[in-house]
């Protein structure tokens, strides 16, 4: 008997305070169900709605079976294609077909993608710091657990955090991020200068941009952190100028990795062809689940670009266990994003207090060791989510302040 959906249910859960949306995709075998990450944790109402009221109805009674078939459909029926909110929500199903399909064949996932290329996957994490001895200590912490590849802020991403205007602001100025290029600029090659010469260069070292610069400043930017040997710098250039990044392969010799705010294929598809860039770094949910990030991931490798998913704290341990299971079966895989789901004991730089609340809620987590991770080897994603702890751990539905960033004359940037 063909394996037909019967019900879609979306799970909503906060357990770090970071909204989390899952889908869980019910058959009619007893007892087999698959799960997926849906989490656009900014928008995550509109995305329970667009499952529940439009994608539900359109799937139910269907094969569960022919996922590129499915994925297809959901792609193309509400004519418009290629959002944020419809391809988080497509993910959620397919991310959770993926898992039945492991399941139904009781492997985990990445024997579906043709099995290891590697048995753990190394990962970076991220240190920050109020100051250049504070932010070195934490990556010698970070190093001590085993982590050889460190991202390095200082004050996050360009600015300082969400407050009213600063003084050399016109009058009348709107609260937001400030963001103030030059100075950025300044600090940060200062405080790579101040990292190399306290720790060396065997540690390899990221940064990221934020798309928080103007293209042209972002070569210069680029061109000057050439000496610090940093393993890659991310997002330089923001999406909407993307054409820039061939003036800044030109000019510069640093990896380039590019891609979190990606949603269509033609946003990577001249990156990846023309080689402008090294890593390139989605998140697989805002794409639309492993079904397109498996085909990226292929083309990437035609051309020699590796992969580094991004892996923040605002993606559910469904979304990281299937960065994870692409990874080990990936020629071309680079790093791998972290942004933790490791027992309470360990050092902690972007999310505060225990995570015993993630490991109650998400049984069956990666297991992380002395700077990899590893899958857990269970059918398919291998990741359950324990409703009713999910339901101890409500979302919120609040104004999101992080992304009002602002120039120093109040005009809006992107974040």
């Amino acid at each position: 008997m063909p394996t037909q959906i019967t019900d879609i249910k979306v799970i909503l859960t906060a357990p770090e305070g970071i909204n989390l949306v899952v889908v869980k995709v019910e058959t009619n075998q007893e007892g087999l169900y698959g799960l997926g990450c849906a989490t656009f944790a900014y928008r995550h109402i509109a995305v329970k709605c667009l499952i529940e009221e439009y994608l539900k109805p359109l799937l139910v009674g269907r094969c569960a079976e022919n996922i590129e078939e499915l994925w297809q459909l959901m792609h193309q029926n509400a004519y418009w294609r290629n959002g944020p909110i419809e391809n988080n929500a497509i993910s959620g199903v397919d991310m959770a077909l993926w898992d039945l399909k492991g399941k139904m064949s009781n492997m985990p996932l990445y024997q579906l993608f043709g099995g290891k290329c590697r048995t753990g996957i190394p990962i970076y994490r991220h240190a920050d710091g109020k100051d250049l001895n504070e932010l070195c200590e934490n990556i010698q912490k970070y190093n001590e657990q085993g982590i050889t590849h460190i991202r390095c802020q200082c004050g996050g991403y360009g600015g300082g955090g969400y407050s009213k205007a600063p003084f050399n602001s016109p009058s009348g100025a709107l609260a937001g991020v400030y963001l103030d290029s030059k100075k950025y600029m300044r600090d940060t090659l200062k405080l790579f200068e101040g990292i190399r010469s306290k720790i060396g260069f065997d540690i390899a070292l990221c940064h990221d941009v934020h798309e928080r610069l103007k293209p042209i400043e972002a070569i210069k930017f680029a061109c000057e952190l050439e000496q610090y040997d940093l393993f890659f710098l991310e997002d330089a250039i923001p999406l909407e100028e993307g054409e820039w990044i061939r003036q800044l392969r030109a000019k510069t010799t640093i990896p380039l990795a590019q891609g979190e705010l990606f949603n269509n294929p033609y946003e990577w598809k001249f990156l990846i062809a023309e080689q402008l860039i090294d890593y390139i770094r989605v998140h697989i949910s805002q794409i639309g689940g492993i079904t397109p990030a498996r085909k990226l991931q292929i083309f990437a490798e035609q051309f020699g670009v590796k992969t580094a998913w991004h892996g923040p704290g605002d993606m559910s341990p469904l979304g990281h266990a299937a960065n994870i299971h692409i990874d080990l079966a990936a020629p071309n895989f680079g790093v791998q994003e972290w942004s933790g789901t490791e027992p309470p004991n360990f050092v902690i730089q972007e999310l505060k207090g225990p995570r015993e609340a993630l490991l109650d809620v998400f049984p069956g987590l990666p297991e992380y060791k002395n700077g990899y991770v590893y899958a857990n080897d269970k059918p398919g994603l291998g990741v359950d989510i324990n409703e009713a702890e999910a339901a101890k751990y409500p979302c919120e539905n609040t104004v999101t302040t992080w992304t009002q960033t602002r120039l120093t004359d109040g005009t809006l940037k992107t974040p």
